[in-house]
């Protein structure tokens, strides 16, 4: 098929790689050039330097121009592909493919329409997810459904894992309504339910509030692993001020109520630390102090400085 391609994240060039390797004759939009952020060195989207490796045609428009539109409109695509492009498609440009545009979404439509439905989906302790393919229309994640994949999601899951496993699962789901397109065998139907939301996060974000329970506190490592992390400071003992960032820990007790969270209750041998929530603990494992590398929680103690009865800042 002639596919007119809408990509820019590291994610997109998986998906282009998949669409390449299974012949399909590629037109690839993609997001312009952006400085680094030290040396303000050009850095190129991923999916620019795999489409140049491999000689395909692409775009990097800052608007859709008339020139643009036409541009588009001269490769005459059977269908248009959305995967983490970065920006809306204006109505012009998506309903120019003969089999219109569709994109690919990492939850269950209408759940966590937006730019973060997995990390929302970890936060909320959801234990199902999955991934949609659905026609773009004007609103936010708003089209009539194609394709819906569901997947559950393991209690040991972080941000990092479960985006792995849809990234897979969304390939199948991006080829599976390719054939039915093409075959127009699919049957699109419109979304229902009452739409909930995954706005992006801010980096303030991964501050811990320890007058929450355990298991929030838990899902929020788990939600926001990847970016921006979750964090703490220390407000009481030797390394008062430290920054520390938190990579690991276990729920140990979900049940007690605690008048004194965010103070380290109890030193584990080998493991690591206890800290107090407003409800429950939870033991710290793994963690990575302010310009250090990421080490285990016990080697962190095994520094000295960290002592039975520090606080941290709620």
């Amino acid at each position: 098929m002639k596919i007119l391609f809408f990509g820019t994240a590291s994610i997109s060039k998986l998906y282009l790689e998949s669409l390449y390797n299974d012949s399909h004759e590629l037109f690839i939009v993609t997001m312009p050039d952006k400085p680094a952020l030290r040396g303000q060195q050009v850095v190129y989207p991923l999916v620019k330097t795999f489409a140049l490796e491999k000689s395909l045609n692409f775009i990097q428009p800052l608007k859709f121009t008339q020139d643009v539109c036409q541009t588009i409109k001269n490769f005459d695509a059977d269908v248009g592909i959305a995967v983490s492009y970065g920006k809306f498609i204006p109505r012009n440009i998506f309903d120019l493919p003969k089999f219109r545009t569709f994109n690919i979404h990492f939850s269950l439509l209408p759940k966590y329409r937006g730019a973060a439905p997995i990390q929302y989906s970890l936060l909320n302790g959801d234990t199902k997810t999955g991934v949609t393919s659905f026609y773009i229309e004007d609103g936010l994640d708003t089209g009539d459904i194609l394709i819906q994949k569901p997947i559950d999601i393991d209690q040991k899951d972080n941000a990092e894992t479960l985006f792995n496993k849809l990234a897979l699962l969304g390939i199948e789901v991006m080829k599976e309504t390719l054939n039915l397109l093409k075959t127009k065998k699919i049957n699109a139907i419109p979304q229902t339910g009452e739409p909930t939301f995954a706005r992006a996060f801010k980096k303030e974000a991964g501050l811990i509030n320890w007058s929450k329970n355990a298991k929030e506190i838990y899902n929020q490592l788990r939600g926001l692993y990847i970016w921006p992390g979750l964090y703490s400071i220390i407000d009481k003992g030797q390394l008062q001020g430290e920054r520390i960032k938190f990579l690991d820990f276990e729920v140990i007790e979900e049940e007690s109520k605690n008048n004194n969270y965010g103070t380290v209750v109890s030193i584990e041998k080998n493991k690591g630390f206890i800290v107090t929530c407003a409800t429950g603990k939870l033991l710290v494992t793994k963690l990575q102090p302010a310009n250090k590398s990421i080490m285990s929680a016990w080697s962190f103690v095994l520094g000295g400085k960290l002592k039975i009865g520090d606080t941290f800042i709620i």
